[in-house]
């Protein structure tokens, strides 16, 4: 084998391992972990004020922070699996800090509930998603995604001792402009004069007229993946 061919295959062999290798680094799964009530009831520092709970409550934008590390805000956002050539399975994350809602306790049952969600303000764990993302979501078209409660939840007897709640959410969610009945299981618990809210639940993104984004490195996509929030109420 001639020299000058012999190390021109050498560089092709060593450009494709630091390609790999880049791509790994950019694109490696490092995405946040999954929305908990317990990192939520952490994050809560006023807890000595422990106030009633019937009333009615909105959602705490002020309290907290909101990004990819610390995340002990309120926010909402999606999880999706994808398989990245190279690579392998990786797991993308958007997320967003601007949510408004608010909900109604009179006694121990939630009558009324309500949340909207920015979805022009929606980033990725990683950056360079971000375009796919708008473009996906149609949010110049469809700039906000909304639930709305249409059945009481009871959360029992414990709820205004500060107890762990699980309950179920039945409404109705509104994505790129198309609205489908949920239930969405719900975590929740008063911490001092904060209500908080977790929760998360599978979405097939086609039923929400949703295209999900590709790109070259991406060989496949999942249809369906998890919309999870973690809000915190204080009293309206």
């Amino acid at each position: 084998m001639k020299p000058s061919l012999k190390y021109g295959l050498i560089v092709i062999v060593l450009v494709g391992l630091l390609g790999s290798a880049a791509a790994y680094f950019f694109l490696k799964d490092d995405s946040p972990e999954a929305v908990s009530l317990d990192a939520a009831s952490e994050s809560v520092t006023d807890t000595e004020k422990v106030v009633p709970i019937d009333g009615k409550w909105a959602v705490d934008t002020d309290s907290g922070a909101f990004d990819f590390d610390t995340a002990t805000g309120s926010f909402a956002g999606f999880r999706i699996t994808e398989e990245l050539a190279q690579i392998g399975a990786t797991e993308a994350v958007g997320r967003t800090g601007d949510v408004q809602g608010s909900l109604t306790i009179e006694g121990s049952t939630v009558t009324e509930a309500t949340f909207t969600i920015d979805m022009t303000t929606l980033k990725s764990n990683d950056s360079r998603r971000n375009g796919k993302i708008q473009g996906a979501l149609q949010t110049d078209q469809f700039p906000t995604a909304s639930f709305t409660l249409t059945e009481p939840i009871p959360l029992g007897a414990t709820a205004a001792s500060g107890g762990d709640l699980t309950v179920n959410a039945i409404g109705n969610l509104t994505i790129h402009g198309q609205t489908q009945p949920v239930t969405l299981p719900l975590q929740a618990k008063l911490v001092g004069s904060t209500v908080i809210v977790v929760g998360s639940v599978d979405v097939t993104f086609a039923d929400y007229g949703v295209e999900v984004p590709t790109a070259p490195i991406v060989v496949s996509v999942q249809d369906h993946g998890p919309i999870e929030f973690q809000l915190l109420f204080t009293r309206a």
